[in-house]
């Protein structure tokens, strides 16, 4: 397993994490807890050391989760975890204040419970779930996360980035407050590249790149009959024409498939890791086939530039959350 500089936190994590959203046992459907723990535990094995989970992921049920793996192991293992807004609104809107999503008391409470659900005293990382520019201009919830990590309940402090709209959080970026940011970052995505991964290497800010596969579409698993369990949230994001649409995107990458990149999984990932902005890339992984899959890219090879360029006509901008 290569490790990276977590920016300027002083950590070195493994460039391949854990984003665990997947095992939390809600809008991902069909996870069980015992093949969850099988996974966490092969990560680990592998040399995984960082993982990305949130007190929303499943009610908390993702964090236990991931304290059971942690009273098991005795390795370094690094744990972001992330407050969900008050106002359980993804992602943050305009113009609603930050009061109403990020109060002071909440931050605070919310960490007291993502402490007691890890069985730590303290996070590596705590992250704010969604962010708006505006809320840099707003009181209340600075106090409160910079105390806990004054405190050190928290040892650094982020945001994860509301989804496809990386100029939200330029300004956070440059503000020096952050340690921190996560950010959808995909071969489909490919928006951050231009300003905001300059800006973060600018200021020593970590980037946790998220949804490398597209939620699957960049698996090559989607097809026009594809079909997905009964209250996932996979049926609204590839609702209607969309697994279509995805399925001729990803047989277009088909072509590109060579000897830097055999599989389409492969092929996203290493795109991620391509980047110098990117500290670790955070695929979800339920089971340990995934695992051994998504950890075996962590072998030090990048892109090559032509390929990189090749991969830019492939951007598909849109927002399937909305």
């Amino acid at each position: 397993m290569q490790m990276r500089p977590l920016g300027r936190t002083g950590l070195r994590v493994s460039e391949v994490g854990y984003g665990a959203w997947g095992i939390g046992g809600a809008l991902w459907v069909g996870a069980r807890d015992d093949e969850s723990l099988r996974a966490l535990h092969r990560a680990v094995d592998l040399g995984v050391n960082f993982i990305d989970t949130a007190l929303g992921y499943g009610m908390g049920h993702s964090e236990g989760l991931v304290g059971r793996l942690l009273r098991e192991r005795r390795e370094t293992i690094y744990v972001a975890t992330k407050v969900p807004p008050k106002d359980f609104v993804w992602p943050a809107q305009r113009g609603v204040p930050v009061a109403k999503c990020y109060p002071a008391d909440h931050i605070v409470s919310c960490c007291e419970k993502s402490l007691r659900n890890l069985g730590t005293d303290h996070v590596d990382v705590l992250q704010l779930h969604t962010w708006q520019d505006e809320y840099l201009d707003q009181d209340g919830w600075r106090d409160a996360l910079l105390g806990l990590k004054k405190a050190g309940k928290a040892r650094f402090v982020g945001i994860s980035v509301n989804d496809h709209d990386p100029a939200s959080a330029m300004r956070a970026v440059t503000s020096g407050l952050f340690d921190t940011a996560q950010i959808i970052y995909n071969v489909f995505d490919q928006t951050p590249d231009a300003e905001f991964f300059p800006a973060c290497i600018e200021r020593g800010v970590g980037v946790l790149a998220r949804v490398p596969f597209d939620e699957g579409g960049l698996t090559g698993s989607i097809t026009p009959g594809s079909e997905f369990p009964r209250g996932d949230f996979r049926n609204r994001y590839f609702e209607g024409e969309r697994k279509q649409q995805v399925y001729e995107r990803a047989e277009a990458l088909k072509s590109l498939l060579d000897g830097e990149a055999k599989t389409l999984p492969e092929l996203a990932l290493r795109f991620c890791l391509s980047h110098d902005a990117v500290s670790t890339v955070i695929p979800g992984m339920r089971r340990v086939s995934s695992v051994e899959a998504n950890v075996a890219v962590s072998d030090g090879r990048r892109l090559s530039a032509p390929m990189r360029e090749r991969l830019r006509a492939h951007a598909w901008p849109r927002n399937f959350y909305d």
